[in-house]
Order: C-alpha cells, then sequence, then structure tokens
C-alpha cells in the first residue's frame, strides 16, 4: 500500500518543481492552484448543502411558531 511522502521526498519533489518551472513561474503556479482548490471548496460546498436540504424537506412548510394557533 502506498504511503504519503515523508520530508526528504516533498523536498525533493519541491526541487524538480523548482526546475520545471523557474523561480518567476512558481508564484503565478501557486496563485492557480490556490484559486482552483477554493473555487471547488464553494462548489462541493454548495452541492452538499442542497443535497441536505433536500434531504431533510427543505420548501415544505413547517410546523407553526409555538404563540400562533392552528386554524
Amino acid at each position: 500500500m502506498p504511503t504519503l511522502p515523508g520530508g526528504t521526498e516533498l523536498i525533493v519533489i519541491l526541487f524538480i518543481v523548482l526546475l520545471l518551472f523557474g523561480a518567476r513561474k512558481l508564484p503565478g503556479l501557486a496563485s492557480a492552484i490556490g484559486t482552483s482548490v477554493r473555487e471547488f471548496r464553494q462548489a462541493s460546498g454548495t452541492g452538499a448543502d442542497e443535497s441536505d436540504e433536500l434531504a431533510h424537506g427543505a420548501g415544505e412548510p413547517g410546523p407553526p411558531p409555538e404563540g400562533e394557533a392552528h386554524r
């Protein structure tokens, strides 16, 4: 079973990325990755909220508040 990379492996991977993309492109690359992750989280959060509403019967009338009588 594969495991997550440790500290030494991460350093080697980061060094290879630095060699491939260059120091000037790394901030833009990191920004693009951050934006993508943020958009993914927002999209997946919205989908979860909608499915929760459907599962709990959102949109259906609930019981009246305690102070009101049934008509």
